[in-house]
């Protein structure tokens, strides 16, 4: 198992800046690493929602930024200086010089996605090491290291109890373990705001089709069935689900497509919501989407 990097502690990470030791603390420590300026003051009540998301997404980026907090009131000069006009005003500062900045509060997302431009703009992410974490826990997976990646996930969990890739990536870990009923609880479990996001989507496809192919029947019985009656809809699809059960999704895909295409209101549209699970369980670019999309739309749009 991957061990992720606990990173600086906070104390390395935050600290509170004065006039004194502002050139060290900010322009010359930015040469290193772009420093986030907080310029506050305790009387102002848009700082106590601004600040505490700053120090949350700071501590996250584990070093690819650090944070400086300048109280206005203590450090008059420091604040004429750099012209700070209201509050909550924040700067970020690299190779001695500011580089981008903001007024008043903004939602924890904006403060983030603000954090993880500055890191970029320092050759660091954000994330702090997280998503190579999740890439190597897909790498694992992709090598049959199921346990290992599985573990790898749950741990980037812990650290971003949002990251949906990751939530996704420990889904489809259970689905390969063959553990389905886990599978579903960890996919039951993932919080609201990512419920819908493309990774957790593509896992929930795949939960699908691996429940499906519990049930699935034999693919030479269910082929006989369809060259004996081509109009057999409902053994070309149980022939569609038993290709898929069996790894050949191109198979599968072609078939659901002639059955679409020889009926494609059959059973509620079966065949047009299968395909559509079968290309949210697959990668966006692989041929089987790229190609089975194509057609279905040419038969829709015909």
């Amino acid at each position: 198992m991957l061990e992720l990097n606990a990173g600086p502690s906070a104390e390395e990470l935050i600290k509170d800046g004065t006039e004194a030791t502002f050139m060290q603390d900010v322009v010359e420590a930015s040469q290193e690493v772009p420093i986030i300026v907080d310029f506050w003051a305790t009387w102002c009540g848009p700082c106590k929602t601004l600040t505490p998301a700053l120090e949350a997404a700071v501590t996250k980026a584990k070093g690819a930024v650090k944070l400086v907090k300048v109280d206005v009131d203590q450090n008059q000069q420091i604040a004429a200086q750099l012209r700070i006009q209201s509050i909550p005003t924040v700067y970020a500062f690299y190779k001695g010089q500011p580089i981008d900045g903001f007024q008043g509060a903004l939602p924890p997302s904006e403060v983030d996605a603000f954090i993880e431009k500055i890191a970029a703009a320092g050759g660091g992410t954000a994330d702090g090491g997280l998503g190579e974490a999740v890439a190597a826990a897909e790498e694992m997976l992709a090598e049959g290291a199921v346990q290992d990646a599985a573990q790898t996930f749950a741990a980037v969990l812990e650290e971003d109890p949002m990251n949906a890739a990751a939530f996704g990536g420990l889904v489809r870990a259970n689905v390969v373990h063959g553990d389905l009923d886990h599978a579903e609880a960890i996919l039951n479990g993932a919080p609201a705001e990512i419920s819908d996001a493309p990774e957790l989507e593509a896992a929930r496809a795949q939960l699908e089709l691996a429940k499906q192919a519990e049930d699935a029947g034999p693919v030479a019985e269910l082929r006989a069935a369809v060259e004996a009656n081509a109009d057999d809809h409902q053994s070309r699809f149980d022939l569609a689900q038993a290709l898929h059960a069996n790894g050949d999704a191109e198979a599968a895909v072609a078939e659901l497509l002639e059955l679409f295409r020889r009926d494609r209101e059959w059973n509620d549209g079966a065949a047009k919501t299968q395909l559509f699970t079968i290309f949210d369980a697959l990668k966006p670019n692989d041929p089987v989407v790229l190609n089975g999309r194509r057609k279905l739309s040419s038969m829709i749009f015909v």
